[in-house]
């Protein structure tokens, strides 16, 4: 658990720009992001490397940000993983742009730049560079057209859509 927060620290050392050519969905609601949402896949860092069953749950704080819980399970290890962290938004509260830490006063880029803004079911979320991305969903399993539809909005952006990794749930 120590090392998972030690990576998470050296992820998020203060960098919370935007990446170019990406725009944080507008009409955000952090009321109905709140809940569980599933990793569907992922660009390959080392705070995640071998985790499946990858969640982030997120709830509201009392100084209103959010409270995040992202856990996932190591079959080498034959143990879960949890970190746990705090988001707050950089600009408005309705623009899809927060700033999350999970050890100290140290802030990374949240930028959710796709969402299913009428029911909350996906969203595709990327770091303050293109080297960080994650597709979630509400359910372990997203549809493959929706799937391919996102994968392929990402890359045109510019992410390395050919390096995600696809999350398994069982």
């Amino acid at each position: 658990m120590k090392k998972l927060t030690l990576w998470l620290a050296l992820l998020f050392t203060g960098c919370t720009g935007i990446p170019d050519q990406v725009k944080p969905v507008a009409n955000f609601s952090a009321q109905n992001y709140l809940g569980k949402w599933y990793e569907i896949a992922r660009l390959d860092h080392s705070f995640e490397r071998g985790l499946t069953r990858v969640t982030a749950e997120y709830s509201m704080r009392k100084d209103g940000g959010l409270r995040v819980v992202n856990r996932g399970y190591s079959a080498k290890e034959n143990r879960w993983k949890e970190a746990i962290g705090k988001a707050y938004f950089v600009k408005e509260p309705d623009l899809g742009y927060l700033k999350v830490s999970f050890f100290g006063p140290f802030y990374g880029s949240y930028v959710i730049f796709e969402l299913d803004q009428e029911n909350y079911n996906y969203s595709l979320v990327c770091g303050p560079d293109k080297s960080y991305l994650w597709i979630l969903s509400r359910t372990p399993v997203m549809e493959a057209a929706l799937q391919s539809r996102l994968v392929a909005k990402a890359a045109a952006l510019g992410f390395d859509t050919s390096k995600l990794i696809y999350v398994t749930h069982d």
